[in-house]
């Protein structure tokens, strides 16, 4: 099974090099404050002839806390500072109408992610606890138009 994982990351991580870009559906947890399921699309764009990468993201943030269920919009941006490996580093910064949060992590084939962060408050919702501090993320991108 690990052997096949590997084999499919490779083939679509060189499936990004034939491409102009990528862009498909994406779903991840965060914890921050509680737990989060976000929902979204994203749109990645290799530059410096596939050396760097940004990609911008467009989810729904979704979570129950204190017997309330709420649906926030969020948006980020994400640079990828090298296509050349399978496990890829990158720099993020996440942005909702509650938090500003910044997060480093690792990435295989630009697919499985791995956050980590410290998320900063900019304005408390009512009746609902302040969505700040540490955080982590695991998420899964899914590239339409890899091949």
């Amino acid at each position: 099974m690990k052997k096949v994982l590997i084999i499919a990351c490779l083939v679509i991580s060189n499936g990004l090099y034939a491409q102009d870009f990528l862009i498909g559906p994406t779903v991840s947890y965060q914890s921050q404050a509680g737990n989060m399921l976000k929902i979204g699309g994203y749109y990645l764009q290799p530059l410096a002839g596939n050396a760097i990468g940004i990609k911008l993201e467009a989810n729904a943030q979704m979570a129950y806390f204190r017997e309330q269920f709420f649906v926030t919009p969020e948006g980020s941006l994400t640079f990828y500072p090298t296509f050349n490996n399978l496990i890829i580093p990158f720099a993020e910064a996440e942005i909702t109408p509650y938090t500003l949060t910044p997060k480093i992590g690792l990435s295989v084939a630009t697919i499985v992610e791995f956050g980590l962060g410290y998320g900063f408050d900019t304005k408390v919702k009512t009746d609902l606890k302040p969505i700040n501090g540490f955080t982590f993320s695991l998420g899964i991108n899914i590239p339409l138009n890899a091949f």
